[in-house]
Parts: structure tokens; C-alpha cells; sequence
């Protein structure tokens, strides 16, 4: 059963790791989701966006693990703007988590990661993002067209061979970067004024 007290996410956010443990307690792909964090320049509008949000008492719970690409891109994204708006972020590992995870389960049933929970200084969940940018999530639906059905006998191999290294490439180019702040700021722009 959900807990409905204002300090419910707050709970949360207390069990999670700082991000400095978090970066330092990956095993597959610290080094390019740091990579991305040293390539990745904020644009001006979100300097401007995420300014906004400074002194609002806002923080995020992100529910994560560090073999998923879709984290890989998006959270150095998202710790640039969190940095910007002094914002603080905990980190809890997707499948240490579940009771958390199973309530923000995509399209319903999908435990896809990451998911971002935003939250006010009461603990009060007032937005959540994830797991990928709808413009990045067009380009991997039309990168699945290619594959077979996933119960045919060559569907594992060409995922791995083919589907998951387009992927790789993908989470590496500038522009998956900025689509990924570009959706990432449609909900910094709902965060409550003080």
C-alpha cells in the first residue's frame, strides 16, 4: 500500500546514495556516463530555466543501475541542471528498490529506468521524468522496427550485435544530449514558484 504522508519520498531520498557514491559504486558504465558529464554543456536557456529553481527546496530521487544506457546519457544531463539549480539528488538502485520502482512502473507494467522523482521540501512528489526523452524514445522505437519478433531464434543475437551497439552510438552524440535537456526542462518549467 502507497504511503500518502507528506514525508513519503523524503524517506526515500534519505536511503539513497549521494552522487559521488553512486558514480564511485558503478561497475559498467562509469566511464562513459562520466564522459558524457565532462562533454555535456548546458545551453543557455537551461542556465535561465534551471536558475529558476534555485532556493525552492526542490530534490530528486533517480531510480537506477549502472548497466542501463538509457541512465548512462540521461543522468549526466540531469546532474548538470540539478548542479545549476543547487538542486540534490539521492540514487537507489532499481532492483534493491522494487517497492519504490512498482509504483512508477512505465506504460503500466515495465520497470524501465531511469525514473526521476522530483520533489518539494515536504517530501510531496511534484514531478517525475523518464525514462528517455520522448525524441530519443522515436528513434530506438524505429531502431526495434528492425529487429525480429522477439520470440524468433535470431532476435537475441541481432539485439546484442546490432540493435544494442546503435544504441551505444546513439547515447554518445551530442544531439541525443541536447534532446535529452530539452525534455528534461519541460518539467523544470513546472516546479511551483516560491
Amino acid at each position: 500500500m502507497k504511503e500518502t504522508t507528506d514525508m513519503y519520498l523524503k524517506k526515500w531520498f534519505d536511503k539513497g546514495m549521494t552522487t559521488q557514491e553512486y558514480i564511485e559504486s558503478m561497475q559498467v558504465n562509469q566511464e562513459s556516463l562520466i564522459s558524457i558529464f565532462h562533454g555535456y554543456q548546458l545551453s543557455q536557456e537551461a542556465k535561465q530555466v534551471t536558475q529558476a529553481s534555485v532556493g525552492k527546496g526542490i530534490k530528486a530521487v533517480v531510480l537506477t543501475a549502472d548497466w542501463c544506457g538509457d541512465a548512462m546519457v540521461n543522468i549526466p544531463v540531469l546532474l548538470k541542471l540539478t548542479q545549476n539549480s543547487l538542486m540534490e539528488c539521492r540514487f537507489l538502485i532499481r532492483d534493491e528498490n522494487l517497492e519504490l520502482m512498482d509504483q512508477h512502473l512505465t506504460n503500466g507494467r515495465a520497470r524501465s529506468i531511469p525514473i526521476i522523482l522530483f520533489m518539494n521540501e515536504k517530501g510531496e512528489e511534484i514531478a517525475k521524468w523518464g525514462p528517455r526523452a520522448q525524441e530519443i524514445e522515436e528513434v530506438v522505437s524505429s531502431y526495434k522496427t528492425s529487429l525480429p519478433e522477439k520470440d524468433a531464434p535470431t532476435y537475441e543475437k541481432e539485439f546484442k550485435e546490432i540493435f544494442l551497439p546503435k544504441m551505444h552510438q546513439l547515447f554518445k552524440e551530442k544531439s541525443t544530449w541536447t534532446a535529452v535537456e530539452k525534455d528534461l526542462l519541460t518539467v523544470f518549467r513546472t516546479f511551483p514558484a516560491l
